[in-house]
């Protein structure tokens, strides 16, 4: 039995948006269909958070993604030493 999680379907889309991806993508060091699939999350972050910038989103979304080994943990201003 396959994960559902793991299947795939095709889409078609317009030639300059698979260019915008296969641009970004090399920036950010993802794969095309990783591009894509981090636009999507972000777009539906938004329309579901309107209120929310989108630049706030993508790092909210960037940080989720992060290891929790990695994570800095969180110290208030007034209790550092």
């Amino acid at each position: 039995m396959s994960n559902p999680s793991s299947d795939t379907i095709s889409v078609r889309i317009p030639r300059a948006l698979y260019e915008q991806a296969r641009s970004d993508a090399a920036t950010e060091h993802r794969t095309i269909p990783g591009q894509i699939e981090y636009w999507a999350k972000v777009g539906r972050a938004a329309l579901d958070n309107p209120d929310l910038p989108v630049s706030f989103i993508a790092e909210a979304l960037a940080s989720l993604a992060e290891p929790r080994e990695e994570a800095t943990p969180f110290e208030p201003r007034g209790r550092r030493q």
